[in-house]
């Protein structure tokens, strides 16, 4: 399956970059989520594969396209795939033009990929050099002395990205006692969960609450980058939710680990920066085309890829800038 759809997936969130890119700093970030959504469907037409969007934009009552269920590919008699989708993951920081958007996606063969219901998860995400030194149910601050006794480095040195939200006020200050530096920041926590398994990004560790489906596709990420992320799904007060979520098989006492988020044994996933990040460049558009920065996984065998692409609009030469 890697051999076949990598390259694939990787048109895929390019075209889906692309097409929202365009729409950098208007304002509206419905829209912007829209042409991203748009894009990625009509790019994932022509695959040959009999694709199931296990983790989508939503129902199918609430999303017109890539809902889950939806069926994705050029269909029967082609490779089962089981697809997780966020057209544009910060969707608000493309509206304003704040850094670190992009549109991701991840694959695996069938059952590879937790059917995550649309809850919050409370997230504990580090990377290769501190897996298995932490534990969710931790104390902060112990949790923090173990990333930074993996690293070599004091807690001083060590940096934990945490969304900026009133539910965080606790840990932000139970981090701030433990001596630690904090990056806040309002959208994205994929993309900081990504980065904490990347060397030479400054971003040591993930926590907080978030979104369920994010922490899949963080947990596609970090089993192929080797990282770790550790989740418990949230209780929702709404009960109806619950009974959902629970007839789903969720286990609102469990830690769920990398391996259990993401279980497969053939994950493919694909980003592309939308705006610069840590990470990834974002969009950029010159006379002839369009240049954009995009980060390709594979767990068997790993491989990690950074590629930059020049997608060739019009004339018939083209100047490469850097």
């Amino acid at each position: 399956m890697e051999q076949t759809l990598t390259g694939e997936f990787l048109r895929v969130v390019e075209q889906a970059a692309i097409a929202c890119a365009r729409s950098i700093g208007h304002g509206d970030r419905k829209h912007s989520d829209h042409l991203a959504v748009e894009a990625m469907r009509v790019a994932m037409e022509t695959i040959q594969m009999d694709g199931t969007i296990v983790i989508g934009e939503g129902e199918r009552d609430e999303a017109p396209m890539l809902y889950v269920g939806e069926k994705v590919g050029m269909g029967m008699g082609f490779p089962s795939v089981d697809i997780a989708v966020d057209p544009l993951e910060g969707t608000n920081l493309c509206a304003t033009g704040a850094a670190n958007a992009i549109a991701v996606l991840a694959a695996s063969e069938k059952g590879g990929l937790l059917h995550a219901p649309d809850l919050y998860m409370n997230k504990l995400v580090v990377g290769p050099a501190a897996k298995g030194m932490v534990h969710l149910d931790a104390e902060v601050g112990d949790n923090l002395n173990a990333i930074a006794k993996s690293l070599h480095r004091k807690v001083q040195d060590i940096t934990v990205v945490v969304m900026d939200r009133p539910r965080h006020d606790k840990l932000i200050a139970d981090i701030r006692h433990a001596g630690a530096r904090i990056e806040l920041i309002g959208d994205g926590d994929l993309s900081a969960a990504i980065a904490a398994a990347v060397s030479g990004t400054g971003v040591h560790a993930v926590m907080g609450i978030g979104g369920a489906p994010e922490g899949v596709l963080s947990a596609a990420a970090l089993k192929c980058l080797n990282g770790e992320i550790q989740g418990r799904l949230m209780v929702d007060t709404n009960t109806a939710s619950r009974e959902k979520a629970e007839s789903m098989g969720v286990d609102f006492d469990r830690i769920y680990m990398t391996n259990d988020l993401a279980p497969g044994e053939h994950i493919i996933f694909a980003a592309a920066g939308v705006t610069n990040g840590n990470l990834l460049k974002g969009v950029r558009f010159f006379g002839d085309g369009v240049r954009t920065s995009s980060l390709i996984l594979n767990y068997s065998p790993r491989r990690v890829r950074f590629v930059e692409t020049v997608h060739v609009e019009a004339g018939d030469h083209i100047a490469i800038r850097f």
